[in-house]
C-alpha cells in the first residue's frame, strides 16, 4: 500500500517502526546496505506517530511504514522503498 501526503518538511526519510517487529528488523538489515539516511520512530513510545500509521494503513498500526518526502510506503520492500528514495529524496542516498 502506498500513499500521498504533503511532503514532510524536511523531505526526509522517516522509518515508523515497532520494538518486536520482525519486518522492521528485516527492512532495516536489508537497508544497513543500501547507505540511505533515514529517521527512525517509534510508535510504540509515541502516539502521534501511531496515530499517523493508523492514518495511512487503513487503521491499522502496521509497521514497517516509511514516509518519503511526502510519499509513503506501508511495509514496503527494501527495492521498492529505494525506488522511491531515488525518485523522490535521492538526497537521502549517500555518496561514495
Amino acid at each position: 500500500m502506498t500513499g500521498e501526503r504533503p511532503a514532510n518538511p524536511a523531505g526526509e526519510v522517516v522509518l515508523y517502526w515497532r520494538p518486536g517487529c520482525l519486518f522492521c528488523v528485516a527492512l532495516r538489515a536489508r537497508l544497513s546496505f543500501s547507505r540511505l539516511r533515514y529517521r527512525r520512530v517509534n510508535i510504540a513510545g509515541d502516539p502521534d506517530a501511531a496515530a499517523f500509521v493508523r492514518s495511512v494503513a487503513d487503521g491499522n498500526e502496521t509497521v514497517p511504514t516509511v514516509d518519503v518526502a511526502g510519499r509513503v510506503l506501508v511495509n514496503p520492500s527494501a527495492p521498492d522503498l529505494l525506488a522511491v528514495v531515488r525518485e523522490r529524496a535521492p538526497h537521502a542516498l549517500a555518496r561514495g
